[in-house]
């Protein structure tokens, strides 16, 4: 539905020559229907979440050399070593569903391309990226310049 000043309502009320006393009464209880209820809107604090990737190292290659892997998002204050049950758990119950079963998941590439995000938060799993991005690996240092 349209959404209408309240002045533009009074300006109608006086153009078609409604009695003052009534056009008073009409724009009080506009008024207050206007005024938004007191604690409507207000909501909860977000949940602080951390970023996990979730790396695709299916053949133990670790830490030879670069890898896929996925951006998932936990709850801050949970452990990290639990984002893969969390996955897993997700991907279980997205299998016990009509169309999981028509479709089920068997790996977690595809649970995280193919599963419903509402499986993932209801586990407290935040899927960033559906497909999987490139990791590689670092020494954390910057090389020096070279002078000139």
């Amino acid at each position: 539905m349209a959404k209408i000043d309240v002045n533009k309502v009074a300006e109608v009320l006086k153009k078609n020559e409604i009695s003052p006393a009534v056009l008073r009464r009409v724009m009080e209880e506009l008024n207050l229907a206007a005024q938004p209820d007191p604690g409507e809107g207000e909501k909860p604090p977000p949940m602080k979440k951390q970023f996990v990737i979730l790396i695709s190292d299916p053949e133990g290659r670790l830490p030879k050399n670069d890898f896929a892997g996925w951006v998932l998002q936990i709850p801050e204050s949970e452990s990290v070593a639990t984002t893969q049950d969390r996955v897993f758990r997700a991907a279980y119950d997205w299998n016990t569903t009509k169309k999981g079963s028509l479709l089920p998941v068997k790996t977690v590439g595809e649970a995280i391309e193919n599963v419903p995000a509402k499986f993932f938060k209801e586990t407290d799993v935040w899927v960033k990226t559906k497909t999987p991005v490139l990791m590689i690996r670092t020494d954390n240092e910057i090389p020096k310049e070279s002078s000139r």
